[in-house]
């Protein structure tokens, strides 16, 4: 896909901001794992909180191709800080304008516009992972509320939002039908935050264990119809999946652009390793390998832009498996282009490798879009 004029200036803005903002802090973040705080406000002014929201309710009208490029972006320098951008899109804007009533968005959408509000999206369980249909929160009507009981783990933001969109089993039925979508205040009395999780990379966007007890909500917060939790969780993951292969294809970059510049550097036998042919045919695949997934990254966007949703669950499951599957190589290569450099803390590599796996992991594991990919193969 070529950029459009429109692309590329949004992409020199988050370039400068990244330089200006994010890149000082990354050291502190992967030292500490804690909330960036200092980019809420500087995300939310440049309308990257609320990107997908549309401008009738006050957002910035954006799509899936700009949330790409702010992520790929940012990510060169911070996946952490990616994982930021956009995150109220996923987790709170296009549930509710996918699935909420009128009175929903007129109450919901306006503070996600204001550019500050955090949400958090909770469907993972200790024992539900790429399986949802397993999960055993649970949520009992009585009367004008649902009373809410339950745990979830690994929730990204989960200590910090506002909102969470919780999602509990509400009937008996089999795997997926019971499970219905809650917008849940985070100061609700019977939500608490549990243990931290500590990870072995992603330092900056800090998951957290979260906990319901007897927590007890009004009826309205109750999204779309009951049972239907499940449809509206796979349409998000479906659209979100893309945004996760955007992060990848920057830490890639990030890591070859590193892997360029220190090559040229590094002098060894008297000449740098840059003019060792062994090492420039790594750098070559490294570069055809993130190319290739760039277009593929954009392409997926394009049509999902458009409107043609045809081959959005096929789509978005390629796009997300074979970027992240490809960022875990271009890191891993270079590291070794570092060689003890690369096992070194002092340059950005390590962490870049270790930050590329959880995404061959997160919205599906990999192996689980393998299977989505050959379902609708075999299925015709």
């Amino acid at each position: 896909m070529l950029y459009n004029e429109e692309h590329e200036a949004f992409r020199d803005a988050i370039r400068k901001m990244v330089q200006k903002h994010v890149a000082p802090i990354v050291a502190d973040l992967e030292a500490t794992d804690r909330f960036p705080a200092e980019l809420v406000p500087v995300f939310g002014d440049m309308g990257l909180l609320q990107l997908w929201l549309p401008e009738e309710y006050g957002g910035p009208g954006g799509n899936l191709t700009l949330v790409c490029i702010a992520k790929e972006e940012i990510a060169k320098v911070s996946l952490a800080a990616s994982t930021l951008c956009a995150n109220n899109s996923i987790s709170f804007i296009l549930p509710i304008l996918n699935h909420g009533t009128e009175e929903q968005k007129r109450k919901y959408l306006p503070l996600a516009a204001e550019g500050r509000l955090i949400s958090a999206i909770a469907i993972t369980e200790p024992q539900t992972g790429s399986d949802v249909s397993s999960l055993r929160t649970r949520a009992v009507r009585d009367g004008d509320d649902w009373v809410i009981n339950g745990q979830k783990s690994w929730i990204t933001w989960g200590a910090d939002a506002h909102y969470a969109m919780v999602f509990a089993r509400t009937s008996d039925e089999p795997g997926s039908k019971g499970i219905s979508a809650f917008i849940v205040d985070t100061t609700t009395p019977g939500f608490r935050v549990g243990s931290k999780e500590h990870k072995m990379g992603r330092h900056g966007s800090p998951s957290h264990e979260l906990l319901f007890e007897d927590m007890r909500v009004p009826a309205d917060c109750l999204l779309g119809e009951e049972g239907q939790g499940f449809i509206a969780c796979m349409k998000t993951l479906d659209l979100n999946r893309p945004t996760i292969a955007a992060g990848s294809l920057g830490l890639a970059q990030g890591a070859l652009d590193a892997a360029v510049a220190y090559s040229k550097e590094r002098q060894q036998f008297g000449k740098p390793v840059a003019h060792f042919q062994g090492l420039q045919f790594k750098l070559a695949d490294m570069a055809i390998k993130v190319e290739v997934a760039r277009n593929m990254l954009y392409n997926c966007a394009a049509e999902i832009d458009s409107g043609d949703h045809s081959r959005l669950n096929m789509l978005s499951s390629i796009t997300k498996c074979f970027v992240t599957d490809m960022a875990m190589e271009v890191t891993t290569e270079a590291v070794q282009v570092l060689g003890a450099y690369g096992y070194s803390t002092e340059f950005p590599v390590e962490r870049m490798m270790r930050d590329a796996k959880v995404n061959q992991i997160i919205e599906g594991t990999n192996e689980i879009h393998r299977m989505i990919i050959a379902r609708r193969l075999l299925a015709a």
